[in-house]
């Protein structure tokens, strides 16, 4: 089966994500869940974000693929990763540290909860 994601709807969750602090600034985010896998065990949507830094912590493992905007990530104790359109990366569980949005942010994302 292929699914092509259609545009995002009209209606996005607005609220911040599970384990992300908003520690500088006044970024939002707004996110589509645009698929979920027949088991429920992955779903996948575009996901933006305004300027500003949360520091995240994550339960699950997460690939990204960056359309718009720059960010820069830091692991607590570890140097920051600068990521542009175009980049292609992987978030971990159990990742905890900054997600510093310098340029609006769009990106498609896929997250394996089970």
């Amino acid at each position: 089966m292929v699914f092509r994601f259609p545009p995002p709807g009209p209606e996005p969750l607005t609220t911040d994500l599970d384990g992300w602090v908003k520690v500088e600034g006044h970024p939002s985010m707004k996110t589509w869940v645009q698929h979920t896998s027949l088991d429920g065990s992955v779903i996948s949507g575009t996901w933006e974000a305004t300027p500003g830094t949360w520091h995240a912590t994550y339960k699950f493992y997460e690939f990204v693929h960056l359309i718009d905007g720059q960010i820069t990530i830091t692991p607590d104790g570890a140097a920051p990763v600068t990521l542009h359109p175009g980049d292609g990366f992987v978030v971990e569980p159990g990742f905890a540290g900054t997600w510093k949005i310098e340029k609006p942010v769009r990106k498609h994302f896929c997250i394996k909860l089970k």
